[in-house]
């Protein structure tokens, strides 16, 4: 089983959050989970890999070309693949993994969040989508959502499909329970479940 990760290439300003990516990325190696990320050795980013490397974890980066000319990727990985563009590292990212998990981030990060979130609901995926909530990061964001709910711009069922986690037991304990949503453009069902 492998997880594809979305999280900052910043540290954040509180260094909790680099304990949390540190200590996620050792849960997921102890339990036997490889993990997909963006590439880098830096932020977050660099904490998660680093800790699942150290725990003897498979970790697989897809970066764009572009950020390997940077010196930013992360040469000690179990598998380092280039795209070609942003989009594409997405794109494979999305095939790698059997489910997604958000920690914190940056613009990036919200970028990868909805563009995954989006396909789930358009059915151009059936994998589970995830937040790694610990520390409470996530929470002004699903004020947000909450909002779009109430506003008419989202149906509840999409926004409950989002799953919120604390740590890798409870991501893998979901992903054993996960069932597909129904596509937001199929009329045939009135319900959509999501576990």
């Amino acid at each position: 089983m492998r997880i594809t990760a979305f999280m900052g290439s910043a540290s954040g300003r509180d260094e909790m959050y680099m304990r949390i990516a540190a200590s996620f990325g050792r849960e997921l190696a102890v339990a036997g989970v490889g993990l997909v990320y963006g590439g880098g050795n830096v932020g977050l980013m660099g904490a998660v890999a680093d800790a699942s490397l150290a725990s003897g974890g498979e970790v697989i980066g897809v970066i764009p070309r572009q950020l390997v000319a940077k010196e930013i990727a992360h040469t000690g990985l179990t598998h380092l693949e280039t795209a070609e563009s942003m989009h594409a590292r997405k794109q494979r990212m999305a095939e790698l993994g059997v489910a997604f998990v958000v920690l914190p981030g940056g613009a990036g990060t919200l970028d990868e969040f909805f563009e995954i979130w989006t396909w789930q609901q358009l059915g151009l995926h059936t994998k589970p989508v995830f937040l790694l909530d610990s520390g409470g990061f996530w929470r002004p964001l699903l004020a947000l959502i909450d909002h779009m709910v109430d506003s008419g711009f989202l149906l509840a069922r999409h926004r409950d499909c989002i799953q919120i986690v604390t740590s890798v037991d409870e991501l893998v304990a979901a992903i054993r329970r996960w069932t597909p949503p129904t596509p937001k453009w199929d009329t045939s069902v009135d319900e959509i479940r999501c576990l």
